[in-house]
């Protein structure tokens, strides 16, 4: 079992496990339609939607296997402002994909790349991950940048790749290797 020591610290914000406590500020972004826009077959949550969510979060605190989720929640002053987290895709080839959802109540600031960031960083240095790649929708325009300011590279545009909201939909597809991220952590401030 790989679990990080808890909690992870950045300049600004806490990352720590998801509690049954947190659910009036995750309910607060996941019932927002421009939020859950992009997602996959998501629609805006109802607050039981959502606690269910929470629910499911909160035993994401470790990867246990192959396939398993890391869900934290990204804690600043104003309380649970999104999540991160790192889903355990290949143990053979130590690959994981990253995604991320922020309330954009705290957008423009950074917030959401310094989270991203920290679990980025830990699933380098600590779970020893070779590959972390995020996929986005292809008019995604926040995701692609967040991924782009992580220091990730634009590998794929599939296009019209998947059926989203009943229609066929372009997928972008961005990854970064431990020894990049290694040479870019030396020089830059996240």
């Amino acid at each position: 079992m790989f679990r990080p020591t808890y909690p992870i610290r950045t300049a600004r914000l806490t990352l720590r496990p998801f509690t049954m406590d947190d659910l009036d500020d995750v309910y607060a972004y996941q019932r927002r339609p421009g939020v859950v826009r992009w997602m996959l077959g998501a629609e805006a949550r109802t607050r039981e939607q959502s606690r269910a969510s929470v629910l499911a979060m909160a035993g994401e605190d470790a990867l246990r296997a192959e396939g398993d989720c890391l869900a934290l929640a990204a804690v600043g002053d104003a309380g649970v402002i999104g999540t991160v987290e790192l889903v355990w895709r290949s143990q053979l080839d130590r690959t994981a994909e990253i995604g991320f959802v922020f309330n954009p109540d705290h957008g423009g600031r950074g917030l959401a790349t310094e989270a991203a960031s920290a679990l980025v960083d830990w699933g380098f240095t600590e779970f020893g991950l070779h590959r972390i790649y995020g996929r986005c929708h292809g008019r995604n325009a926040a995701s692609a940048r967040l991924m782009t300011r992580l220091g990730m590279r634009r590998e794929a545009h599939h296009v019209a790749s998947y059926l989203f909201a009943g229609e066929w939909a372009d997928q972008l597809v961005f990854a970064i290797l431990d020894h990049e991220w290694q040479r870019r952590t030396r020089t830059s401030p996240w």
